[in-house]
């Protein structure tokens, strides 16, 4: 039986981190005691965490010509990167804050990602197969004729709504097979407080879009998977975090993989929860996302994982 293709319509982006000791303030000047640029974009994290979760993924992605070392780093770890484009224009980037106790905060500037065309969108489209899914998140333009596109070729289509933008209730998302939402997103996409119990804001979502599953990550708290009806639930490992930039892309990437090789929903939680517990005891982006092989030791050996 022949794997579902995953092709992911994701932004690249160069990542500047900040090592701080608070967040920064408005009207604070505040020293930074480290410093450095790596590959990241929700995009490619995913990507990325697929590859390395094993996982076969053909990423779409446009990146400045000037930083093709990024294309190349995600083709080194397996991505098929035929359809990344180099372009005369600045790539995407973010600049990340990350604080002493693991926190971060990010300023995000699309550059190349919000260059797709119309054209483009539609011939990647029509050379996909009808039963593959679809990878979205939201730091790419063109996102609802996609989505669109995407439905009428009988395409799965995966949407993560971040970073959550009022734009984004306007997507056509009951086009969507699978949203995969934190807490901000849940309550965003259903309408109520942020401090909603767990379990209240998936009835508030299953509500709004009662024909999608959900998967909704809930950090110390665990995560959550709904789909008619059903309703599990996957415990967080206890680990003490250093860096939680790019756990949630981890977590996406590993259970997409997961559910790329058929395994139960009860074993994609697992193993996305597991990986993402192992990429949060370590800093940066991209850099944190755990090998195949580590997740299965963690596997093997839990609760040694923590």
């Amino acid at each position: 039986m022949r794997h579902s293709g995953i092709h992911n319509y994701g932004s690249i982006n160069l990542d500047h981190f900040y090592r701080v000791p608070h967040l920064v303030t408005p009207g604070e000047t505040l020293a930074s005691h480290d410093y450095r640029v790596g590959l990241g974009g929700k995009g490619a994290n995913q990507s990325l965490a697929m590859a390395r979760a094993g996982g076969s993924i053909c990423h779409w992605g446009r990146l400045g010509r000037q930083d093709a070392w990024a294309r190349d780093t995600l083709a080194r770890a397996g991505v098929d990167v035929s359809h990344v484009e180099l372009v005369d224009e600045p790539s995407g980037h973010a600049v990340i804050q990350v604080d002493d106790q693991g926190e971060n905060a990010i300023i995000l500037f699309p550059g190349a990602n919000f260059g797709f065309h119309p054209q483009e969108v539609g011939s990647l489209i029509a050379a996909t197969r009808p039963g593959d899914w679809l990878l979205m998140q939201n730091e790419c333009n063109a996102l609802a004729e996609v989505m669109a596109r995407g439905a009428e070729q009988g395409l799965n289509i995966a949407f993560n709504p971040a970073p959550m933008t009022p734009e984004v209730a306007s997507l056509p998302l009951a086009a969507c097979r699978l949203l995969f939402v934190n807490r901000i997103e849940a309550a965003g996409l259903a309408g109520v407080d942020e401090t909603t119990p767990a379990e209240a804001l998936l009835d508030a979502l299953a509500a709004t879009l009662p024909d999608c599953e959900i998967v909704l990550t809930l950090g110390g708290e665990g995560a959550w998977y709904q789909a008619a009806g059903e309703r599990l639930h996957q415990p967080a490992l206890p680990v003490t975090p250093v860096d939680t930039t790019a756990a949630g892309d981890t977590f996406i990437g590993y259970f997409m993989a997961a559910l790329q090789a058929g395994l139960a929903i009860t074993d994609c939680l697992k193993r996305a929860a597991t990986a993402a517990a192992l990429g949060v005891q370590r800093p940066g982006a991209a850099e944190s996302i755990p090998e195949q092989a580590e997740v299965e030791r963690a596997l093997r050996d839990e609760p040694a994982a923590s």
